[in-house]
Order: structure tokens, then C-alpha cells, then sequence
């Protein structure tokens, strides 16, 4: 039995899809999966269907529905902020300790493989002083980091990396999720981040 953290290098780089697309593989394989992603910021409930939450229980093969909404992601905002300001425009605070306890819990029930997605990068704010990072140090849990192959990319990915690396936390792999429009070529960015580490995967965007 495995749970794996799926974090990301900042938000919209396809961190969701990339998520996905490791559920639909891992069922392929046979395995039991289950996905979770506790925070939501950009959450509209008249599309919740094509949400962050809607596409992960898509994918599991799931029915959709209030309860699986409120089961996979139970910290929605409507603003498409970093979660701490989502929350204050709607008068609301994230209690970290409940969301750390809310994790801990799915990976103690989880049958086979868990995989919980972060909510944008590996340093979005949560509240006053934590981060996305204060929760996987307290969690511990073996880590994906998801970048983009976007112009900038390969200095946001080995800051990323760095930060993750000086708590010693486990990274398994680096998946580049092409950037749509991008001009830089997807190989071309694997090649120059798999310098710095590995495994370096790509993923086209028409794979996820």
C-alpha cells in the first residue's frame, strides 16, 4: 500500500490532469486507487463537474455528486487566489491542523494506493504562516513534483527541488506537463532538468 503527495512547481501547470492521467494509468495496472485534493481555490459549484475535484472523480470512475465533491476536496473557495486569500473573501480561515489530520486519515483507510494532490505550488500560503510545504513536512509522504514547459521553467523547478530537498523530503520523480503554446519543445526541457535530477518524465498534454 502506497500514498504519494502530487505537488507542483506553481499553479496551472496541469498539476490536475497530470494527477488524472497517474489514476487512469495505476488502475490500468490493476491497482485500487483513490485521490483526494483537500484544498480547492477557483471553485465555480455551477461547473463542479469540470473542477479540479470533478476531473479526479472522473477518473477514479466514481459517480459524481455532492457527497464526492465534499469527500475529495472538503476546502473549496471560489476565488482563483492562493487558498489564504480565497478563504478571507469569503470570511473563512483554513484550519491547517485539520487539513494535515484530514490527510493522515485518508492515508490510514486507503486499501492500495492514495494520492493526494496540493493545492498550487510547493509554497502557497494556507494561512497567516504555513504553507502547502508545512503539510507535506508533516506528512512525510513520498513526493511527485509537477512543472510546465514553459520560458523560466527549469529555475522555478530546481528552486522547487532545492526547498524540497534541504527538509529531506523523498522526491520520486519530476513530471513536465507540456504548456500549451509553449515555443519551448517538451524533450528539450526534460533533457535540460534531468541534469539537475532524476527521473525526469514528460508528459504531452495530449496524454493527460
Amino acid at each position: 500500500m502506497t500514498a504519494i503527495f502530487i505537488t507542483a512547481t506553481g499553479p496551472d501547470v496541469g498539476k490536475t490532469l497530470v494527477v488524472a492521467a497517474l489514476i487512469r494509468h495505476l488502475r490500468q495496472m490493476g491497482h485500487t486507487v483513490d485521490a483526494i485534493k483537500p484544498i480547492v481555490s477557483g471553485y465555480e459549484p455551477a461547473q463542479a463537474a469540470a473542477s479540479d475535484p470533478g476531473t479526479l472523480i472522473a477518473a477514479l470512475g466514481l459517480p459524481f455528486s455532492p457527497e464526492s465533491i465534499e469527500r475529495t476536496s472538503p476546502w473549496r473557495f471560489r476565488a482563483a487566489l492562493s487558498p489564504d486569500l480565497a478563504a478571507r473573501l469569503e470570511g473563512r480561515k483554513i484550519d491547517v491542523d485539520a487539513v494535515i489530520d484530514y490527510c493522515k486519515t485518508a492515508v490510514e483507510r486507503r486499501h492500495d494506493i492514495l494520492l493526494i494532490e496540493g493545492v498550487g505550488g510547493i509554497m502557497e500560503p494556507l494561512d497567516q504562516h504555513r504553507t502547502v510545504l508545512d503539510v507535506m513536512m508533516a506528512l512525510r509522504l513520498p513526493l511527485i513534483l509537477v512543472t510546465g514547459s514553459y520560458r523560466g521553467v527549469l529555475s522555478h523547478t530546481l528552486t522547487a527541488l532545492d526547498s524540497l530537498f534541504r527538509r529531506d523530503m523523498s522526491v520520486l520523480a519530476t513530471i513536465v506537463s507540456e504548456t500549451p503554446g509553449s515555443k519551448l519543445a517538451l524533450d528539450d526541457v526534460v533533457a535540460a532538468i534531468s541534469r539537475f535530477t532524476e527521473p525526469v518524465i514528460g508528459l504531452p498534454r495530449s496524454l493527460s
